[in-house]
C-alpha cells in the first residue's frame, strides 16, 4: 500500500489516543446529561436543537438522530432547549448522576403546510463550528413558487448564495463554480446520481418525505468526502411515533400521498410516500395518434421504517424507487434510482454514539426501439455502489466533541452496451469496457471551544481508492490515440491512488450575535461524469479515476463574517472564498464521448480555480419571511490544448447572481409567494465563420467560451388559502395557485445557427427559449 496511507492511518491513532488522554481528567470530575430531543407532537428527532446552560454558559447541540450529551460538574443548572419554529423547552434541574432526560418540544405552528423540523437552532448561523453550510426546511420549500406547482427541493437550493442552476429547468447544481458532478447528493446517506425527473425539469425528492436539508459548500465535515464542490445531505421523515396521519396533494403535472403512523407506539413507526406524474394521461385526449400513443410519466416511492429497540439502540430501514418512462412508437427510454439503507444508532455510555450505515445504491438507463426489423436496438447503462460505513461521536465534555469513523465503498460500473433486437438488425453488439473501483476512507475530526470567544474544528481525512480487475488499461499518445493497451485479471489491484484531507476551522465569536469564521478544507474526487448530452439528460456516463484519470484534487479558502440582529429574527451573511485544483478535468475539442470505449484518450487535464463573495440577509419569523442572496464571482480553466493554453472561463462561470425569495402570511389563511432570480448568462462558443472542404462547409468556432448567452431573469408568484383550521376537525385542506414566468420573459435555452433557406452564404442564429408564462394550481391536504 501507499506509504502516505500508513503514515496517515499512524497519524489518527496518534490523533485518537492523544485526544482520549488529554481528556480523561476532566471528563471523570463531571456527570453526564444526555438525551433525545424529540418534537411532541409526531415524535421525530430534532437535529441541531441547541442545549444551553445559562449557570455556565455552555451548551451542545443535537446530533443527527436528536442525541445530545454534556459533562457538567455536580450541582443546579437552569437548562434551555431551544429550536427555531418551536417553544424552548426550559427545566432546572440538579444534577448528582449521570442523568438520562428525554426532551419533547411543542411547534409554534398550526399551518397545514407545517413541516416542523426545520434543521437549525435559533443562531446557528452564527456558533455552528462548519462553515459555508446552509440549512433548508421543508415548509421554506413548500412556500416557494414553483414550476407547475410541483414543489421541488434543488430549485429552492438554487435560490441560495454560491449555487446556481445549469440551466433552466435542469435538476443540476454548479456550486461555486464547480460541475454538476462535483456535488454529493444523498437521501439518507445513499448516493443520487442522478436527482431529475422528465429530463431534469423537476426533482426526484418528494418534498412530504423530507426531514431535514442541509447543504455544505466544499468545506465538507471530515467524515464525509468524495467530491469537490458540495454535499446534500437530504434526511427522510422517520414516521410518526404517536398516531396515523396522512398528507398529500393533487396537482397539473403529478399527484402524491404520504401516510405515516405507529406499529407499536412510541417503539416502532412507518413512512411511506409515493407520487406519480400523468402527462401520458392528458397527451391521450389529443386526436393527434402521434401524439395520443406517447407515454411519458415518472414516480417514486420513498419508505422508511424506524425501531427504537431499547434506550440505547435504534434501527432505521428506509429506501428509495424511482423512474421515468418515455415511449413515442418505437422509440422508449427509460432511468432511475433505486436506494436502500440500513442504519443502527447505538449508545455505548452517555459519551459515545455511534451509527453504523450500510447502503446499496443504483442509477441506470435504457432506450432503444422495439422494432423486429433491422432499425430495433436496445442500449442500457448502470451503476451500483455498495457502501458501509461507521462514524462515532464522543461528547468528551463541554469543550470537545470528537467524531471519528471509517467508510469502505464498493464502485460498479457498466458503462454501456448497444446491440440490435433481433438477427437481422445492423447493430452489432458493442459494449464499453466494465470497471470496479473500492473507495474508503477513515476520519477524525475535533470541534474544540477555547473559552468562550474561540471555537476551533480541526481533523483530516485519508482516502484510498484502488482500480479492481478484470480490466483493460489502455495507454494514448500525445493527441489521443491509443498506442498500447494492459490486461489486468480479475480482483487484481492494478492501480490506487491515496488522499490526505485536512480539514480546518476556526470561529470567533464577537458577541453573542456575530461571529468570524474561516476555514481551510482538502477533498478528493475519484469518479467523474462525461456528459454527453445538453443538461438535463440522464445520458451521461460515470467513470472512475486510473492510470490514465488522475483523482481531481480541490483546495478551498474562505472567511466569513456572519451577524443576526432582532434575537435571531434577522440573518446576515457575507463569505468570501477562494478554490483551485491542478487536477481539472476538461475535453479535447470536438471530443467523442458517446459509446466510446477509449474516451480517455480525449479528456485533457490542467488547472481550474474560482473565487467569489456571497452575501445572505434572511428574515426567520413575523408575517413577512425569505432573504435577499447576491453572488460576485469568477470560475477560470487553463488546460494545455484548449484555448491555446490561455485561461478561459468554465462553463459554470456566471459573474452576478441575485435571488429574492418572500413568503407574506396576510392571515392565518391566506399567504403569498414571490421570488425574483437574476443571473449572467452562461459562457458559450459559437462559430464565427465558415469554409467549403470537399463540397462540405466547416464552421469555425471562436475560442472555448469566449461569448455568453442573454442575461437570465424570472419572476414567480403564488397564493395559497387555506381552510379554517379546526383543531377538532381531522381533514385540512388548501388551494395553491401558482404562476412561472410572471412577465413572460423569454430566456434562451440553446441558439442555433441555420442558413438562409434562398441563401446558403448567409447564417443566422435562432434561440429556442422553454417556459413562458405558466400558472398551475395545485390542492393540498392533511388528514
Amino acid at each position: 500500500m501507499n506509504k502516505l496511507f500508513w503514515i496517515s492511518l499512524i497519524l489518527f491513532l496518534i490523533f485518537y489516543t492523544f485526544t482520549a488522554q488529554s481528556f480523561a481528567e476532566n471528563i471523570a470530575k463531571g456527570v453526564t446529561l444526555s438525551g433525545h430531543i424529540y418534537d411532541k407532537e409526531n415524535g421525530e428527532s430534532l437535529p441541531g436543537a441547541t442545549v444551553y446552560v445559562s449557570n455556565t454558559k455552555s451548551g451542545t447541540s443535537s446530533n443527527n438522530y436528536g442525541f445530545y450529551s454534556m459533562t457538567l460538574p455536580v450541582g443546579s443548572y437552569h437548562v434551555v432547549y431551544s429550536f427555531l419554529g418551536y417553544n424552548d423547552y426550559i427545566i432546572d434541574i440538579e444534577l448528582h448522576n449521570d442523568t438520562t432526560l428525554t426532551i419533547e418540544m411543542v411547534s409554534t405552528s398550526q399551518d397545514l403546510n407545517e413541516v416542523e423540523v426545520t434543521g437549525f437552532a435559533k443562531n446557528e448561523n452564527v456558533v455552528n463550528a462548519q462553515m459555508s453550510v446552509n440549512s433548508i426546511s421543508a415548509k421554506t420549500i413548500a412556500s416557494i413558487p414553483s414550476l407547475m406547482g410541483e414543489v421541488d427541493l434543488i430549485k429552492a437550493l438554487q435560490l441560495l448564495p454560491g449555487v446556481k442552476f445549469v440551466a433552466e429547468g435542469s435538476s443540476g447544481l454548479s456550486v461555486r463554480g464547480g460541475g454538476p458532478d462535483q456535488n454529493l447528493i444523498l437521501l439518507d446517506e445513499a448516493t443520487i446520481y442522478n436527482a431529475g425527473h422528465l429530463m431534469g425539469f423537476f426533482s426526484v425528492f418528494n418534498n412530504d418525505a423530507v426531514k431535514s436539508v442541509d447543504l455544505y459548500k466544499g468545506d465538507l465535515p471530515a467524515k464525509y468526502g468524495g467530491r469537490l464542490a458540495s454535499m446534500i445531505d437530504v434526511r427522510m421523515k422517520d414516521g410518526n411515533t404517536k398516531g396515523f396521519h396522512g398528507n398529500g396533494g393533487i396537482g397539473l403535472i403529478s399527484s402524491r400521498l404520504l401516510l405515516e403512523g405507529p406499529v407499536v407506539k412510541d417503539k416502532v413507526a412507518f413512512m411511506v410516500a409515493g407520487r406519480r406524474s400523468y402527462a401520458d394521461l392528458f397527451l391521450r385526449l389529443s386526436p393527434d395518434e402521434d401524439i395520443n400513443s406517447n407515454i411519458l410519466y415518472f414516480y417514486d416511492l420513498n419508505m422508511k421504517v424506524n425501531y427504537n429497540i431499547n434506550g440505547n439502540n435504534h434501527l432505521y430501514l428506509s429506501g428509495y424507487f424511482g423512474k421515468d418512462v418515455f415511449k413515442s412508437g418505437l422509440f422508449g427510454m427509460n432511468w432511475g434510482n433505486a436506494t436502500g439503507t440500513v442504519r443502527w444508532n447505538h449508545i455505548f455510555n452517555k459519551k459515545l454514539f455511534s451509527n453504523l450505515t450500510f447502503v446499496a445504491s443504483r442509477f441506470n438507463y435504457q432506450l432503444g426501439v422495439s422494432d423486429n426489423s433491422a432499425n430495433g436496438f436496445d442500449w442500457q447503462s448502470s451503476l451500483d455502489d455498495y457502501n458501509l460505513r461507521q462514524d462515532f461521536q464522543w461528547f468528551a465534555n463541554p469543550n470537545n466533541l470528537v467524531t471519528f469513523g471509517y467508510s469502505t465503498l464498493y464502485h460498479n460500473f457498466f458503462p454501456g452496451v448497444i446491440q440490435g433486437t433481433n438477427k437481422d438488425s445492423f447493430i452489432t453488439k458493442y459494449q464499453l469496457n466494465n470497471q470496479h473501483a473500492l473507495e474508503s476512507a477513515v476520519f477524525i475530526s475535533n470541534e474544540h471551544k477555547l473559552g468562550a470567544l474561540f471555537i476551533l474544528k480541526y481533523g483530516f481525512r485519508v482516502s484510498m481508492f484502488n482500480n479492481i480487475g478484470s480490466a483493460t488499461n489502455y495507454q494514448f499518445d500525445s493527441q489521443g490515440n491509443v498506442a498500447d493497451s494492459t490486461s489486468h485479471g480479475a480482483m487484481d489491484f492494478y492501480n490506487s491512488y491515496t488522499g490526505f484531507e485536512p480539514r480546518l476551522g476556526i470561529v470567533f465569536l464577537v458577541n453573542e450575535s456575530s461571529s468570524v469564521k474561516g476555514s481551510y478544507s482538502k477533498n478528493h474526487q475519484y469518479i467523474q461524469q462525461a456528459q454527453n448530452s445538453t443538461a438535463g439528460s440522464p445520458l451521461h456516463i460515470w467513470f472512475p479515476s486510473s492510470p490514465n484519470v488522475k483523482p481531481q484534487i480541490g483546495h478551498q479558502f474562505a472567511l466569513g463574517y456572519f451577524r443576526n440582529f432582532r434575537e435571531n429574527v434577522f440573518e446576515t451573511s457575507i463569505e468570501v472564498y477562494y478554490k483551485y485544483s491542478n487536477s481539472a478535468i476538461d475535453y479535447r475539442d470536438h471530443a467523442d464521448l458517446l459509446l466510446n470505449k477509449y474516451f480517455e484518450g480525449e479528456l485533457l487535464f490542467g488547472k481550474s480555480w474560482g473565487y467569489g463573495a456571497e452575501l445572505m440577509v434572511k428574515k426567520n419569523s413575523g408575517k413577512l419571511t425569505g432573504w435577499l442572496s447576491y453572488t460576485l464571482s469568477k470560475s477560470l480553466r487553463k488546460i494545455n490544448g484548449i484555448n491555446d493554453g490561455n485561461e478561459y472561463p468554465s462553463p459554470y462561470d456566471r459573474p452576478n447572481d441575485i435571488s429574492l425569495v418572500m413568503n407574506y402570511d396576510l392571515n392565518t389563511r391566506v399567504s403569498f409567494g414571490f421570488t425574483w432570480v437574476y443571473s449572467s448568462g452562461n459562457p458559450v462558443t459559437f462559430p464565427v465563420g465558415r469554409f467549403d472542404y470537399d463540397n462540405t462547409t466547416v464552421p469555425v468556432y471562436s475560442k472555448r467560451n469566449s461569448y455568453r448567452m442573454p442575461d437570465y431573469h424570472r419572476l414567480d408568484l403564488s397564493i395559497t388559502w387555506r381552510e379554517k383550521y379546526k383543531p377538532e376537525k381531522k381533514w385540512h385542506s388548501e388551494f395553491n395557485v401558482s404562476v412561472y414566468n410572471a412577465y413572460n420573459r423569454k430566456n434562451p435555452y440553446v441558439i442555433n445557427f441555420q442558413s438562409e433557406p434562398d441563401n446558403p452564404n448567409v447564417t443566422y442564429a435562432e434561440s429556442t427559449y422553454l417556459f413562458g408564462i405558466i400558472p398551475s394550481f395545485t390542492y393540498n391536504f392533511k388528514f
